[in-house]
């Protein structure tokens, strides 16, 4: 390998260099150099298409505030009431209802109880959201049960 020019640096690649289809017409060169910019090594990885991903399952948090926000439409009532009610601020119900704060169990049960609905009640509708919106199967989620699902909430710490 010759010696780098005295300001230029010198690159090892990590992967070996990109195959390219030849080119219609000759090769350019860097300024200052003799030698095609095709010999170059390569510095960066070729720009592929992204691989396909399996669709996510939801968020929690999206889910539970995707019910709050039914569940408060469907009493017809706004979003200052409820936030009254429950004792956070309305800003703070808005993001979690939009899923974009992932509330205390406490929130949750005040905005629950603002609604007239337990945290039972609103983790199991939140729970049947998440049946609807994934579906009952889930790849590789049986873990061997051979036997009727199971239609119980589950939730760990």
């Amino acid at each position: 390998m010759s010696e780098p020019a005295p300001n230029e640096a010198r690159v090892i690649p990590l992967r070996p260099p990109a195959v390219r289809p030849p080119a219609a017409r000759p090769p350019a060169t860097r300024p200052g150099t003799t030698r095609p910019a095709s010999e170059r090594p390569a510095t960066a990885p070729p720009a592929t298409a992204p691989p396909r991903a399996a669709p996510k399952e939801p968020l929690w948090r999206d889910l539970v505030g995707d019910v709050l926000r039914r569940e408060r439409l469907a009493q017809e009532r706004t979003l200052k009431d409820v936030a009254d009610a429950a004792r956070i601020s309305m800003p703070y119900l808005s993001e979690v209802e939009r899923g974009r704060k992932e509330a205390s169990s406490e929130v949750l049960a005040a905005a629950a109880h603002a609604l007239g609905l337990g945290l039972g009640d609103l983790l199991s509708l939140a729970q049947g959201e998440l049946i609807r919106v994934a579906g009952r199967r889930v790849p590789g989620g049986s873990r061997g049960r051979t036997g009727a699902s199971y239609d119980g909430l589950c939730l760990a710490a």
